[in-house]
């Protein structure tokens, strides 16, 4: 897994703490399952989902199979 300590800006357009905090967690980490998402953040799945939908929609993350990604 790899992890990075850069400074990430958050794109404006998130107001949402829980979009903040998964998006910051997919900057730090690179890619990430639901499941790791879900562990890492304790948040639960369908509020994960839900996240998810609304960043894949602003084009703001991606799925390569199985994981998530920032575009």
């Amino acid at each position: 897994m790899q992890r990075t300590t850069e400074t990430v800006p958050i794109p404006g357009e998130l107001r949402s703490p829980r979009a903040k905090l998964v998006y910051l967690y997919l900057s730090t980490h690179g890619a990430a399952t639901i499941t790791e998402l879900q562990e890492g953040l304790r948040m639960k799945k369908l509020s994960l989902y839900s996240v998810l939908r609304t960043l894949r929609e602003r084009g703001l993350v991606g799925r390569d199979a199985e994981r998530y990604v920032l575009r």
